[in-house]
């Protein structure tokens, strides 16, 4: 038996327009400007650049002589709803929040040949025969940016064979690697840290420092690396001084001789602010960056293809279809504007939530004063939801008068101190950072030491949270930050 009845039921469905939104967010600025370039290509009916208003003046006149019943067609569009005395959208009506005279700096990209090619050209002052020569060219292929060969002798030797048809033993490998080793920077071509620093001492003039520094990374590499210097200076039988002048030698090699050329010559990636805060007459002002309010608006030609449309006596189906067509254009345009409207207003939004919660910090730039502050914290401030204030944090950026931060690290825990106070996870950090970087570096503090003078000073942290904290710092253990 077949039962019909009718049911209520709520639901939450994000529609395409809102995950489009989301998505035009969290996009940063740069990010953001292919995007609009993306839209502009693929829909016609939106362009950029500044409305030329001034010839649409009389562009719809006359549009009340014909009756309402020929302004549909059987698909049911309204031809007004696209047709308008005003065609500049209103959010150009409203401030941008940017100042046209600001300076839109163009950061050039460096060039030049890259690391390899750098090693390459160092190859033509040596005779090589040609197997020597496909050898050198294969290891300096393998040469990572670091200025490292990582892989073992003998799978380089596979491959080889397998990918070069070239067939060689282990020693001329070895042998044609002696060479590659003698390329600029020194230390290339090093396959880890001790022969890398072993290259780099071996170049610099025989003093009575340089040899010991080679005997120390040579035989005792590992009593070094854990800076055990009293077992040192037993096994050498040296001077506290003399020990301290080889360790200098050694501080001053570089322990990645690709990274120095890599910088110089990498494609970097600038990092574009999306708001800007200054401080004027002790007060602070946000701005938002004028690259994310673009000048847009709806083609003038597909406007007056509709007008073509409404004034034309006979409708054709033909005209119908291009109606259609048009309609689904002018409907992306207005959408993308006003989601671009919206983006504006979330960012601004959020933003200003975040600096007047933070106020103490932006008008210090004392890490200290930063507030424990959570996404939820600026959700409720502003009615939004936590994933669109997330979607802000992780990927905007914030020029302040202390440097470009990432929004998101103004976010953190709270802890209570031992007043019960809420205090950033971000200030115990600070302190504790400062801490270690005035401690007495001959005999630095262990993790419980740090816990006890975070306790005097009002943080009652365990040991493990100190380590915990100290790791995230990049800080490493007491033993390995101690100096001679």
């Amino acid at each position: 038996m077949l039962k019909q009845q009718l049911n209520f039921k709520l639901s939450q469905k994000l529609s395409p327009q809102q995950i489009q939104l989301m998505k035009l967010i969290q996009l940063p600025t740069q990010a953001f400007e292919q995007r609009i370039a993306q839209e502009m290509q693929e829909n016609p009916a939106l362009e950029g650049g500044k409305d030329r208003t001034e010839e649409r003046e009389d562009s719809y006149e006359g549009e009340q002589e014909y009756e309402s019943d020929a302004e549909k067609i059987e698909t049911d569009i309204n031809i007004d709803d696209y047709l308008s005395d005003d065609e500049i959208p209103s959010y150009k009506l409203s401030a941008n929040n940017y100042s046209s005279d600001d300076e839109d700096k163009q950061v050039p990209y460096a060039s030049g040949t890259s690391f390899t090619q750098f090693l390459m050209t160092q190859l033509n002052t040596f005779r090589l025969d040609e197997e020597q020569s496909e050898i050198a060219e294969f290891l300096v292929g393998s040469v990572d940016e670091s200025g490292y060969i990582r892989r073992p002798v003998i799978d380089i030797m596979d491959d080889l064979a397998f990918t070069q048809n070239v067939y060689t033993t282990e020693e001329k490998i070895e042998e044609v690697l002696e060479l590659v080793q003698q390329l600029d920077p020194a230390g290339v071509g090093a396959r880890n840290l001790q022969e890398c620093l072993l290259l780099q001492l071996e170049r610099k003039s025989p003093t009575a420092e340089v040899q010991l520094a080679i005997d120390i990374i040579e035989d005792a590499f590992e009593l070094f690396s854990k800076k055990h210097y009293s077992k040192l200076q037993h096994k050498f039988n040296i001077t506290e001084d003399e020990l301290r002048n080889a360790i200098h030698e050694i501080e001053g090699l570089n322990p990645k001789p690709g990274g120095t050329y890599s910088s110089s010559t990498r494609m970097v990636e600038h990092v574009v602010p999306d708001f800007t805060i200054r401080i004027v007459d002790g007060e602070l002002e946000l701005s938002l960056n004028g690259r994310n309010a673009p000048e847009l608006h709806v083609s003038k030609e597909y406007s007056d293809m509709l007008k073509g449309y409404k004034a034309s006596k006979e409708k054709t189906k033909s005209q119908k279809d291009a109606v259609l067509f048009i309609k689904q254009k002018l409907d992306a345009a207005k959408w993308f504007i006003e989601a671009i409207r919206q983006r504006q207003q979330t960012l601004l939004v959020t933003m200003n939530a975040i600096m007047h919660y933070q106020h103490e910090y932006f008008l210090s730039g004392d890490e200290r004063k930063l507030r424990p502050m959570i996404l939820k914290d600026i959700a409720d401030t502003i009615g939004m939801d936590v994933s669109t204030v997330s979607r802000v944090a992780n990927s905007k950026y914030v020029d302040t008068p202390y440097g470009t931060k990432l929004i998101k690290e103004f976010f953190s825990e709270s802890m209570k101190n031992d007043q019960g106070e809420d205090v950033s996870t971000r200030e115990i950090k600070k302190i504790l950072e400062i801490t270690i970087s005035e401690e007495d570096k001959k005999k630095p503090l262990t993790d419980d030491k740090l816990a006890k003078i975070l306790k005097e000073k009002g943080y009652p942290i365990a040991r493990r949270t100190v380590a915990k904290y100290r790791e995230q710092l990049d800080l490493p253990v007491a033993r390995l930050r101690k100096e001679i």
